[in-house]
C-alpha cells in the first residue's frame, strides 16, 4: 500500500500495516488475557445475571488466570437478552450509553444492544479492518445498501468506510431504481449489501440494459445472511466483481466480527476484541481447532454490554493453518448454517444452505428459490420452488421434465431424501430488500 502525505485538515488514511491483524501470536494471546480479565471483572461487578450464575458455579474473576479458564464461566444465550429486556444486561449507566440498536426479531420483544463512546470507536475500527481485508482503501466510493436505523448493518459499515478514507453513499436498502442510478452515475467502486439483494440488483440491471463490465464496481461486501460458495461463484461470474463474505451479529457488536481477505478462504475473526470458542452444540464441551461445532464468542473490550461466552448458534470450525495473507488472527470456515435453522424431514436433518448448494449445482436454474414446509396426515412434507432461466422455459416439455428430474436427484444426493421440486418462471418468487426469506413453514397454519 503506497502511503502519501495528506494535506492539513484532511482525513488520515487507514494504515493496514498498523492493524492488530498481524500481531505475533504470543503478543495477541497476552492482550486477549488482559482484556478478558478486565471484561469478566466488569461484568461480575455490574451485571447481576452474570454474577449470580458465576456464584452458582463457584467462580470469581480471580479464577480467570489463563484463556483456558474461560470455559469455567457460564454461557450467555439469546433468551437472556429477551428475559432482561430492555436494559438488564447493561454494564454501563444509561448516562454513558450513546447509542441503542435493536434486532429485527419476528416474535416477542426485540434484542436491545448498547454502545458507549468507546464501543462505537471499536466498532468503527473493526469495520475499517473488515473493509480493508476486502480490498477497499482510501479513495473508494462505497454504496452502502445495508439497512440503516435499528438494524446494526448500515451504520456499522458507514462509519468503518468513512474511517477507511472512502466516500460513502448511504443508500440503505430498497428503492432499487435509485440504487442502480447511483451505482452508474456516482462511479461506485464497492457495494455493501445482502447477497440476495445484490442478486436482485443484478437481475434488474439486466432489464435496464446496464452493462456491468462498463461500471467501475470491483468489490461486493456481503453479509447479514448465510450464502454458499456456489452463490459467490454465481455472483462473481455474472458481475465480474470480487465478492467477499463478512460476519457479525448485533449481540456482539454488529458487522465487523470477522471478514474474508484476498484469499477468500475463511473469515478472519478480529479476536483482539472477540475471543472465539467452538463447542459441541449438544454437550457444550469445547472442541479443538479444525473440528466443526457451534461458535461461541466473548467480547473482550465492550463496555456497555459485555457478552461472556455468547452462543451464536452458528455452525463452523476454526481453520488451524496460517493464512497466505499474513494475518495472524484466526479464521473460521464460512458459516453456511445455524443450529437453529435446521428442520427435519422424514428423520433427516435439513439446512437451507444444503438446498441452495444442490440447486446451484444444476445448470439452468437461477439463484432464487423458496422452501415450503407443510404437513399432511401427520407427515411433514417439503417442496422447493426454483426459478429457471428463460432458455429453459422455451425448451420442450421433455427438457423441463429432465431439469426437474436432475434437480430432484441433486437434492436427494445432498440431503439424503427425495423432495418435491417445482420449476417456476423468472421473477416469480418474492424478492427481498434485506434478508431473504428462504423457508415458509406452513406446518402449524
Amino acid at each position: 500500500m503506497v502511503e502519501q502525505a495528506a494535506p492539513a485538515g484532511a482525513r488520515q488514511p487507514f494504515q493496514l500495516s498498523s492493524a492488530p491483524d498481524f500481531l505475533p501470536e504470543a503478543q495477541l494471546r497476552t492482550l486477549q488475557l488482559e482484556r478478558l480479565q478486565a471484561t469478566v471483572a466488569r461484568a461480575y461487578e455490574r451485571v447481576s445475571l452474570f454474577r449470580e450464575r458465576c456464584q452458582q458455579r463457584g467462580v470469581t474473576p480471580a479464577d480467570i488466570r489463563s484463556l483456558a479458564d474461560l470455559r469455567a464461566l457460564p454461557f450467555t444465550v439469546k433468551t437472556d437478552l429477551r428475559d432482561t429486556y430492555p436494559f438488564g444486561l447493561f454494564a454501563s449507566p444509561k448516562a454513558d450509553v450513546v447509542r441503542l440498536h435493536a434486532s429485527s426479531g419476528t416474535t416477542g420483544k426485540p434484542i436491545v444492544v448498547a454502545y458507549t463512546e468507546s464501543d462505537l470507536a471499536i466498532w468503527s475500527e473493526v469495520m475499517t479492518r473488515t473493509l480493508a481485508a476486502c480490498g477497499l482503501h482510501a479513495g473508494d466510493t462505497v454504496q452502502n445498501a445495508f439497512g440503516y436505523g435499528l438494524f446494526t448493518g448500515g451504520l456499522g459499515a458507514h462509519y468503518g468506510a468513512e474511517r477507511l478514507g472512502a466516500t460513502v453513499i448511504p443508500t440503505s436498502g430498497g428503492n432499487t431504481e435509485r440504487q442502480m442510478m447511483v451505482m452508474k452515475d456516482f462511479g461506485v467502486t464497492a457495494l455493501c449489501a445482502t447477497p440476495s439483494y445484490f442478486l436482485h440488483l443484478l437481475e434488474r440491471a439486466g432489464e435496464h440494459g446496464i452493462d456491468w463490465s462498463e461500471l467501475p464496481l470491483r468489490v461486493g461486501v456481503f453479509g447479514a445472511e448465510p450464502w454458499t460458495e456456489a452463490m459467490r461463484q454465481r455472483i462473481e461470474q455474472l458481475s465480474g466483481i470480487r465478492a467477499y463474505d463478512i460476519y457479525g451479529l448485533s449481540e456482539i457488536i454488529g458487522p465487523g466480527v470477522g471478514s474474508e481477505c484476498s484469499a477468500q478462504h475463511g473469515l478472519h475473526l478480529f479476536e483482539d476484541h472477540f475471543y472465539p470458542e467452538i463447542i459441541d452444540p449438544e454437550t457444550g464441551e469445547p472442541l479443538p481447532d479444525g473440528q466443526e461445532g457451534e461458535l461461541v464468542l466473548t467480547t473482550l473490550t465492550k463496555q456497555a454490554m459485555p457478552m461472556i461466552r455468547y452462543r451464536t448458534r452458528d455452525i463452523t470450525s476454526i481453520i488451524p493453518e496460517p493464512c497466505p495473507c499474513g494475518r495472524t488472527v484466526r479464521r473460521i470456515e464460512r458459516i453456511g448454517r445455524r443450529s437453529d435453522d435446521m428442520f427435519i424431514i422424514r428423520g433427516i436433518n435439513v439446512f437451507p444452505s444444503q438446498v441452495e448448494a444442490a440447486l446451484l449445482a444444476v445448470e439452468g436454474t437461477l439463484p432464487h428459490y423458496q422452501i415450503t414446509l407443510t404437513r399432511e396426515h401427520g407427515l411433514d412434507r417439503m417442496e422447493v420452488a426454483v426459478e429457471v432461466t428463460p432458455e429453459v422455459l422455451s425448451d420442450t416439455v421433455g427438457g423441463m421434465a429432465g431439469l426437474q428430474q436432475r434437480l430432484a436427484e441433486s437434492l436427494a444426493h445432498v440431503i439424503g431424501v427425495r423432495i418435491g421440486v417445482r420449476l417456476v418462471e423468472p421473477r416469480t418468487l418474492p424478492r427481498s430488500e434485506g434478508k431473504a426469506q428462504r423457508v415458509v413453514d406452513q406446518r402449524d397454519v
